[in-house]
């Protein structure tokens, strides 16, 4: 039987310094109940590998752009071909664009099969992620992997004209979620001088006093508030004062609309970033680019059709990853089930028409087609948090809102019938406080594959 976890574990490198931040973080009067232990697990030579990392990372040009594959690519699959048991038990192709990928089903069958040899199972950490898609994944991960997603968010900042500067003493960085039941916790950043780390659940029923949400916010100053469209829409609604250097949003697509309140609200720059559990921050997105520019010198990205064949750059397809940072999870063409093209820019790649989910098509009231797509660009102009859109084999729609977005209902739906041509939409709230499949269809045609 494994021994619980002690402090010296969770933060080998600790001083008292550090120890202070913890306390002051976990025990301020206004703190919320932190329902979990967790910690950076960093070794004293790791931290210093790490901030050698974020230095190179952080100005590495890209050596590939879209139609041209990296010099490092050959050797990549050689490695991943010799280390990883699945690739190895299927042989090495004649060929890169011979390799057939894989998808989030088959790392959700057998993850372990994924996982190179050659890493220790001492220090493996087993991340768990709630799938939306059917499929949630327990993803293989080191304290230095988790380390390591400071470089690329530090990389997006660096754009934004932003250099982080909180250290010993501050709290540096906040993440929020917006659920039921939300892991929570709070930890220091070794690379950063020891700052501040809290996870924290805006729901009500994680605080003592809901009034406290705003409270302890304001008490800590986060130097930059990480969260997703369902957390930041909450925080909008709280009587916060702090002003942070930036807002992260990562997870899922940040609507127009919602950026500017909270760039009005907050007075900071807000950046949308993709990112996934499996490969961390992959992009931010940047208007003048027209799309969102790729923040990972080491991850070679395709866009493929449905055989899995590259099309050409500008091309709508699916994103397809090959490499990353994740030494316990090297993907080697990845289906990520989002969708977009590949661009060229002066400063690196660019997914352009980034859309995240599977296209699905909806069947108007005259018969004729439209996309999710332009579903979306109807409902652009309220700042809606979360919704799903499903449509009936009857061409009914069923329009669902987070409930503090239902003062949006009439516009919204008006705007949703508009774009289906007079459709039939129905409201109701939407149920729970997780992350869901935004677009659904039980009209059989209506699924695009």
């Amino acid at each position: 039987m494994s021994r619980e976890p002690t402090d010296a574990d969770r933060y080998p490198t600790l001083s008292d310094a550090g120890r202070a931040v913890l306390m002051h973080m976990t025990e301020h009067p206004h703190a919320p109940v932190f329902r979990n232990r967790s910690g950076n697990r960093l070794l004293h030579e790791e931290v210093e590998g790490l901030r050698d990392y974020e230095r190179n990372e952080g100005q590495a040009p890209f050596a590939w752009s879209p139609g041209v594959t990296p010099p490092w690519l050959g050797a990549f699959v050689a490695h991943v071909h010799a280390e990883v048991p699945y690739y190895r038990s299927r042989g090495l192709p004649p060929s890169f664009d011979r390799i057939a990928t894989v998808d989030r089903g088959d790392l959700a069958a057998d993850v372990a099969r994924f996982v190179p040899d050659s890493v220790s199972l001492d220090r493996l950490i087993n991340f768990r992620t709630t799938g939306t898609t059917g499929h949630p994944l327990v993803l293989p991960s080191h304290p230095v992997v988790a380390g390591r997603y400071l470089a690329y968010h530090k990389r997006a900042l660096r754009r934004a004209g932003i250099t982080l500067r909180q250290g010993r003493g501050d709290v540096g960085v906040m993440l929020l979620g917006m659920q039921r039941t939300c892991f929570t916790y709070v930890s220091v950043t070794p690379s950063m001088d020891e700052s501040g780390l809290a996870k924290i659940n805006l729901h009500p029923d994680d605080w003592r006093d809901a009034g406290d949400r705003a409270r302890y916010i304001d008490a800590m100053r986060p130097e930059v508030i990480a969260g997703d469209p369902i957390s930041f829409a909450e925080l909008l609604r709280l009587p916060v004062r702090h002003r942070p250097t930036a807002l992260l949003s990562v997870s899922m697509a940040l609507s127009p609309s919602l950026a500017a309140a909270l760039q009005e609200r907050f007075a900071c720059p807000v950046l949308d970033i993709y990112s996934m559990n499996e490969a961390g921050p992959l992009a931010v997105y940047d208007e003048a680019l027209g799309g969102h520019l790729l923040l990972q010198p080491g991850m070679f990205v395709e866009v493929v059709d449905a055989s899995g064949r590259p099309v050409a750059p500008g091309e709508t397809g699916e994103i397809t990853l090959t490499g990353g940072f994740n030494f316990c999870l090297p993907l080697l063409r990845y289906r990520t089930g989002d969708h977009g093209a590949l661009v060229a820019s002066d400063e690196g790649p660019v997914i352009a028409r980034l859309h995240g989910r599977q296209p699905v098509r909806y069947q108007t009231a005259s018969g004729s087609w439209v996309n999710n797509i332009d579903l979306t660009h109807a409902l652009l102009a309220y700042p809606l948090s979360r919704y799903t859109v499903h449509q009936y084999a009857d061409r009914r729609v069923l329009l669902r809102l987070a409930p503090g977005d239902v003062v949006h209902a009439d516009e919204a739906s008006a705007s949703l019938a508009s774009a289906l041509h007079g459709a039939e939409v129905t409201v109701v709230p939407l149920a729970g406080d997780d992350k869901v499949l935004q677009y659904t269809t039980d009209v059989p045609e209506g699924l695009t594959r």
